[in-house]
């Protein structure tokens, strides 16, 4: 699976986690993907989406 959104394209980004002594390592950030059930191309695919998307009802609007 790969961490990217379909409809919006969100995708995994890095940055730093810090320590209690702030010390640096580095990490990644992944997006909140869950598996809708969403039209695309005039036919019902299953699909992950970002929950950012999901709220916003980019989902919902893909699936009318």
């Amino acid at each position: 699976m790969s961490y990217k959104c379909e409809l919006c394209g969100k995708k995994p980004v890095a940055g730093n986690s810090y320590s209690h002594s702030n010390r640096a390592s580095k990490r990644i950030f992944k997006p909140n993907l869950q598996k809708q059930k969403v039209a695309l191309d005039g036919k019902t695919q299953s699909v992950y989406v970002c929950t950012i998307c999901i709220k916003s009802g980019k989902a919902v609007r893909a699936l009318k």
